[in-house]
């Protein structure tokens, strides 16, 4: 039987304590607010324990998750590639009101609350996923490699009351943009707009982008890393050779000498001066892929060799076709600029 005991707790009050002992397990601890409460909690433990299917609680329930998410962050986040930005999910799941709680009482309606705390105030349904996603492998993590087979995971309960991601992106440059952007854009940063026109190369690829990694004779642009973790070849058209013409040599061996943010902050600078709004770098990428299909007699998987997406169906969100072209082909046009 298990042993309840009389203790004083916070503020004053009494709490009871239940101390469970059992032969070939770890003895097992446990405070409540009332004897009912340590009573119910004993019965549950003894039964397990009796039916041979008990799993210790006893690290989920020391843990918090602040202190998990330490863990996590040097465990897990430290051999990604993307640990660096995950940093700054985990800073706000550690300093949000469920850090401070043993993951063990950690629930659905914990997460749903953390969800509407979000969108409060002000985060994006696609950073509110992200978060989700980080604290569910956290969770997951937790049971199968740090020994916590007892937890459970509460965002798997949540699924239908996360937020839903608005529609794809369909922006493509309009009538008299392109140019108006790039002449905005000045001697530094209009090669980057081309060369994102003509491959379709994420932003974080062409900031990685090195000379050793352009063959111009084989006319390509070997990508080593990208989002996806899958090395690439992207061919280099004609417009592609005349952006690396273009380019003075660095020592440094970088091709355009721009991070990931300066090209964005360049991008935000280039529209406003050229008076466009609305438009993202990464729309570029959107526009180049469309080109693809417009332009060339190039099939869908060819053009995702070319793009890095990894299915169709990642393809498709990529790509907004302009109604009229498409006419034009029902009535036997062959692709190609007009």
């Amino acid at each position: 039987m298990a042993t309840l005991r009389k203790r004083p707790g916070p503020g004053g009050r009494t709490a009871w304590q239940a101390q469970i002992i059992r032969r070939g397990y770890e003895p097992q601890y446990r405070t409540f607010d009332t004897k009912t409460e340590a009573e119910a909690w004993a019965v549950t433990i003894e039964s397990e324990i009796a039916r041979e299917v008990f799993v210790s609680r006893t690290e989920a329930e020391a843990t918090t998750l602040a202190e998990a998410l330490n863990r996590y962050e040097r465990d897990v986040s430290s051999t990604k590639k993307s640990g660096g930005r995950e940093r700054f999910t985990i800073a706000a799941w550690r300093t949000s009101p469920l850090g401070g709680r043993v993951l063990a009482s950690i629930r659905e309606k914990d997460i749903a609350g953390a969800i509407q705390e979000k969108e409060r105030n002000g985060l994006s349904p696609n950073t509110i996923r992200i978060h989700l996603a980080l604290l569910s492998h956290l969770f997951n993590t937790a049971r199968t490699a740090w020994g916590m087979e007892s937890l459970s995971n509460p965002v798997d309960m949540v699924k239908g009351r996360r937020p839903k991601l608005p529609p794809g992106r369909e922006r493509r440059l309009g009538d008299g943009e392109e140019a108006r952007l790039l002449k905005e854009a000045g001697a530094g940063f209009a090669p980057v707009i081309r060369w994102a026109l003509a491959t379709a190369m994420r932003r974080g690829e062409i900031a990685c982008l090195r000379c050793e990694h352009v063959d111009r004779g084989k006319r390509s642009a070997f990508l080593p890393e990208t989002k996806n973790g899958q090395a690439r070849s992207v061919p280099l058209s004609r417009e592609a050779l005349a952006v690396l013409d273009s380019l003075p040599r660095r020592i440094d061996g970088s091709m355009f000498n721009m991070t990931e943010n300066a090209i964005t902050l360049a991008m935000k600078r280039a529209c406003a001066k050229a008076k466009i709004t609305g438009l993202t770098f990464h729309d570029l990428r959107h526009e180049a892929v469309s080109r693809l299909f417009e332009n060339t007699d190039l099939d869908a998987m060819e053009i995702a060799r070319i793009s890095g997406h990894r299915t169709l169906s990642m393809l498709s969100r990529y790509t907004h076709l302009r109604a009229h072209r498409l006419a034009e082909r029902l009535d036997g046009a062959r692709r190609g600029k007009p």
